[in-house]
């Protein structure tokens, strides 16, 4: 579930690591608020990876399209040491008891610095996890088993509308109404195949207590289960507004999973949602954590007030979840899946080889060892499993997740999309030829020794971003605890891995990976081969098919019946549109101003200057970690290279040296740091035409000591004793070296690899353009109203994505003519002029770091300066529509039969899927507001904030349908923009966007609500780059603020990413064209 806001970005970065980061969870401090969600199966991975998925060896943050978090941004808070001694207490134990809880076990977690007790509620059997320690970052959650019995996605469906007003909060949405005042890191609700977690955070102690009763009432005492209207709005319901007209599907999860689930008509009765909420919503079925610096005893006495009014049931013995057997014999799923008209069909198959690995739960050990192979196949670039098919012609792009152990039984998928149908059987021979050649041979000592720093680095740094580390040490544990196993185990990582190491150092690597690759891949009978195959008259046989049904279930009623249904829809939507009471908002609880921070957060900032090179650091406790950044002026680049430029950031990772293969260099990396990643940074500055466009390369390591051996840096001739004599240089000094290799060094010839990157970018392109449309459409607009935008979307947009198909072939015909373009960026831009340094740890290693980039800063070329290039571009100021078919991404589909058919049957049935598919649109619509005259005041950041959790979030998600509709101002640009996700409408949704400047000016707020607005700003926004609170204050700013966004009624474009359908009728309705068709054919670019 994602509560109105979601990313607007698109990731065009390049790095060494194939890693997610964690910028899903990023806070923009000059963006709207964003809340993102944890996406259903996101986290089906392995230990490692998972952790890994939240602290990458790098950060790897998305192409910015013209907007505005610093990149230079400190990835440090300034922390007090915390001891390895247990001084963190728990609840007391008298306390407890009196309270109603026994203490099961106690433990101090060195990994995380925390004391953790499991506590056991002794009337229902509730299991509490209390961890204590000095991270004010407080989170709680609450999970349930929640095993589906078939595929009609009711644990889906109730994890969205309890939070849909309950026995305290008898609001619409005491969720947004949080929203609206509370300084939250955290808060949202997800769905697992087989449980679902309720998580929020907050600093801010009131606050988190406030954000733990809400959800306590709302999971334990919801209205929706006495609410049938709730359950339509939320999951689905048939819409009619007049007898006349045909009926159409309508519903938040329905347009979430762009599907309607088989026969709905019999799906989703009230009986059984409260039949499964009263089962399975209880305290006899919940995990309850809590983690930070706040009163362990509180704690207590908050679950307690809750538990004591429930008894025990019987909800642990009929939500537990078995085993799945081990097939006897390999299985194959062959299926059709829904395909656009044109390109060459043949090449678009996929294959997935999918394995459960085990019957039964392993051992921590096993799973780290698992955790580490996995990473040794596939975890970078140079991975050989990974390497090996990318480098096969035989395919795009990786499918497969590689191993997946977070549900009860782990797996293994590895295969390939972008497919040639007469390849298939080459591409599954190659997979299992590989890995017995890995099984064979092993992996070489390099390898090995780059995994294990890569792992062991992201482990010891445990950093987590803005992602609260206490939820993801919630989910961590979780994923074993919801088993009935040990939930500190998960948590406790040092042991494991020492004797993992222990083991590799004794019998050497092949005799502790091979036996797994045999055992749990080779030797397991329990495989199942998945082929996609593209089918371009699917999506239109389906949207029939759901037509038909539609016709059906219209003929079968009668006159009164089609009455009853229009008057039904009639009163649901006005029960949408109608505000919540003024007597029922004031019981949800929030801040006052007294409760904000007076003074902002202060992060040192020390502007000095080494050899003529401006350098930041910033004095922080980083645990001995350096993070550094190197900054090159992109401004002088000429234009017609720009679409190079994330290219050329990849190419300097992952092609060779002279001296290196990208193998060698790409292991160098994994040795000796915590990972370097290149990319291109563009955003507008406020009152110039001309926009900031950087390359950044950033890095970290640690800082172990500054030996004078970094001198060895500046002879290039001594790199073969650099790679032999690995302990004779410093992790720091060795850092540096890497950097200055990476840049300087990389030979950008090597024509093979750079055709893989030109086709692996093409296809993440293209699955952005289905599953991303809204950053699609935001990139558009952008490009049509400001140079900066325009700049990102040559480097990430529909225009970069027709780029890389004329590339594709460019590659084979004129190779010389492309590699000295690349050179060409390269001489521009690596230079020491106009080059910026930004550095973050603590103050001795700052010091000691500074004569090592003092010499690293000798290395660069002097160039002398070039000026600025004039890209003086924008796109057409036209309305414009992308046209997709109406289908499901391949990838789900792959996905959701992978799960079918490798998951005992309990883990199946949240595949909310079948072969009916909804139409589902991105609507943008925007203008820019400096441009009419408007001043930016601070105010700017409330209102927009307000529109997003009212007028925008009751009228596009609620009433509309849409899976989420927000609105964006870039302060830097003046760009005012709104958008929507997974929506069913695409006119209505405009008519909404123009009606925005009438709800400002007719809106009346009471000092209560207006409060609420400032508060819920400074929790999305850095307190010390907001402006003063008390320029908040009027509620003339709102009715002013409307004029202005009249500006995007009047004279904005619109850009949507749209089927063709609604395309169609928009422009009939209109009576003229008012879209225009972009790409070949009107369409999506027809290799897609």
């Amino acid at each position: 579930m994602e509560r109105a806001v979601l990313l607007r970005s698109l990731s065009s970065s390049s790095s060494s690591s194939a890693l997610a980061s964690t910028r899903l969870f990023s806070r923009s401090v000059h963006r709207l608020p964003k809340r993102h969600r944890l996406v259903p199966n996101v986290h089906r991975r392995s230990l490692l990876r998972r952790h890994l998925g939240l602290i990458s060896p790098v950060s790897r943050p998305s192409l910015q399209l013209n907007r505005h978090f610093c990149p230079l941004s400190v990835r440090a808070v300034s922390t007090s040491t915390v001891q390895s001694s247990p001084e963190f207490l728990g609840a007391d134990d008298d306390v407890a008891d009196k309270l109603g809880f026994e203490k099961v076990s106690e433990e101090f977690i060195e990994e995380c610095k925390s004391r953790a007790v499991l506590y056991k509620h002794k009337k229902t059997g509730a299991e509490i996890m209390s961890v204590s320690n000095d991270d004010e970052n407080k989170v709680f959650g609450v999970v349930f088993r929640t095993p589906p019995k078939d595929s009609t996605g009711i644990p889906h469906i109730l994890e969205h509308s309890v939070l849909c007003g309950s026995r305290k909060y008898p609001l619409k949405e005491p969720f947004v109404e949080l929203l609206k005042g509370s300084l939250n890191t955290f808060l949202n609700a997800f769905t697992y195949p087989d449980r679902t977690c309720y998580p929020v955070a907050s600093t801010n102690t009131k606050d988190f207590y406030n954000l733990v009763d809400v959800y306590l009432d709302a999971v334990f005492f919801p209205k929706c289960v006495e609410d049938i209207k709730t359950f339509q709005q939320e999951g689905w319901h048939y819409e009619l507004n007049d007898p006349l007209e045909d009926i159409t599907y309508k519903g938040v999860v329905f347009n979430e999973m762009k599907g309607v689930y088989s026969q709905p008509d019999s799906i989703l009765g009230r009986a059984s949602q409260q039949e499964f909420h009263r089962k399975y919503y209880h305290p006899s079925n919940a995990r309850i954590w809590f983690y930070g610096d706040d009163d362990p005893n509180e704690r207590l006495r908050i679950l307690s007030e809750y538990l004591d009014m429930f008894e025990a049931n019987s909800a642990p013995e009929e939500s537990r979840v078995g085993s799945q057997k081990l097939f006897s014999e390999p299985v194959r799923i062959v299926e059709k899946y829904p395909a656009a008209e044109g390109g060459d069909l043949k090449k678009k198959h996929m294959v997935c080889l999918n394995w459960l690995l085990s019957e039964t739960p392993l051992d921590l050990e096993t799973e780290l060892a698992l955790g580490f192979l996995d990473h040794l196949m596939m975890g970078t670039p140079a991975s050989p499993l990974r390497k090996i098919l990318l480098e096969s012609g035989l395919g795009d792009a990786i499918v497969g997740g590689g191993v997946e152990d977070e549900l009860l039984q782990p797996q293994f998928s590895i295969g390939l999309k972008g497919v040639s149908e007469d390849n298939i059987q080459k591409v599954e021979e190659l997979i299992m030829t590989t890995l017995k050649e890995l099984a064979e041979e092993g992996f070489n000592s390099d390898a090995v020794e780059a995994s294990m720093n890569t792992i062991e680095f992201s482990l010891r740094e445990n950093n987590t971003g803005s992602f609260p580390r206490g939820l993801a040490l919630m989910l961590r544990s979780i994923g074993k605890w919801i088993y009935d196993m040990d939930p500190f185990q998960p948590l406790k990582y040092q042991e494991p891995l020492k004797a993992l190491k222990a083991r590799i150092a004794e019998e050497g690597s092949k005799a502790v990976f091979a036996p797994l690759i045999e055992k749990f891949i080779l030797s397991n009978p329990h495989r199942v081969t998945i082929e996609m195959q593209p089918d371009p008259e699917k999506a239109s046989r389906d949207e029939a098919a759901e037509k038909e049904n539609l016709e059906k279930v219209k003929a079968s009623m009668t006159e009164e019946d089609l009455a009853e249904l229009a008057r039904a829809t009639h009163e649901l939507k006005l029960k949408q549109e109608t505000p919540d009471p003024p007597e029922a908002l004031k019981c949800v609880p929030t801040l006052s101003l007294e409760d904000i921070p007076k003074k902002p957060i202060h992060i040192p900032t020390e502007v000095g200057d080494i050899n003529g090179t401006k350098v930041l650091q910033h004095d922080l406790f980083t645990n001995d970690v350096l993070y550094a950044e190197v900054v090159f002026n992109m401004s002088s680049l000429k234009q017609e290279l720009l679409p190079l430029v994330p290219l050329f950031c990849q190419s300097l990772l992952e092609m060779g040296t002279k001296d290196m293969d990208f193998v060698q260099l790409n292991q160098l990396i994994g040795r000796k740091t915590g990972g370097i990643s290149v990319y291109p940074f563009t955003s507008s500055v406020r009152g110039k035409e001309d926009p900031c466009s950087r390359i950044i390369v950033r890095g970290k390591a640690m800082s172990e000591r500054a030996e004078d051996l970094f001198n060895l840096v500046n002879s290039w001739h001594l790199l073969d004793n650099l790679i032999s004599n690995k302990s004779s240089i410093s992790t720091l000094a060795f850092a540096k070296f890497l950097v200055n290799c990476v840049i300087q060094d990389v030979q950008l010839t090597d024509q093979k690899r750079f055709k893989q990157f030109v086709s692996q970018s093409k296809a993440r392109m293209e699955n952005r353009l289905r599953g991303s449309g809204h950053g699609i459409a935001a990139a558009r607009m952008d490009a049509k109203l400001n140079v900066a935008g325009w700049v990102s979307e040559k480097m990430g947009g529909v225009s970069y994505l027709e780029f890389l198909q004329a590339l594709e072939k460019k590659v084979d015909d004129d190779w010389p003519e492309i590699s000295s373009s690349l050179e060409e960026i390269r001489r521009t831009l690596i230079s020491k002029n106009d080059c910026l340094i930004n550095l973050t740890a603590d103050g001795k290693n700052l010091q000691n770091t500074e004569k090592y980039v003092s010499k690293f800063l000798d290395m660069l070329p002097n160039n002398s300066p070039v000026g600025s290039t004039a890209w003086s571009a924008r796109l057409p100021h036209t309305n414009e529509a992308l046209v997709i078919p109406t289908q499901v991404s391949s990838n789900v589909h792959l996905l959701n039969y992978l799960y079918i058919h490798t998951c005992s049957i309990r883990q199946v049935s949240l595949t909310e899927s079948s072969n009916i598919f909804t139409q589902v649109n991105y609507v943008g619509k925007a203008a820019n507001l400096f441009e009419t005259g408007y001043q930016l005041k601070g105010s700017a950041y409330v209102i927009s904030k307000y529109l997003n959790n009212s007028w925008l979030w009751d009228r596009v998600r609620v009433s509309g349908g849409a899976y989420g509709g927000f609105c964006d101002f870039d302060t830097h640009s003046g760009v005012f923009s709104f958008l929507s996700y997974r929506d069913p409408n695409l006119l209505k949704t405009l008519d909404v966007y123009d009606g925005t400047s009438n709800f400002l000016r007719e809106l009346e707020m009471d000092d209560d609500a207006l409060t609420k607005a400032i508060i819920g700003t400074i929790g999305d926004v850095d307190s010390y780059q907001l402006p003063d609170a008390k320029g908040y204050s009027r509620l003339n700013d709102f009715k002013e603020f409307a004029d202005f966004v009249e500006a995007v009624k009047d004279k904005g474009v619109v850009v949507a990413v749209a089927s063709p359908d609604d395309v169609d009728a928009a422009n009939n309705t209109q009576g003229a064209l008012i879209f225009k068709k972009v790409g070949r054919n009107g369409g999506i670019p027809e290799e897609m």
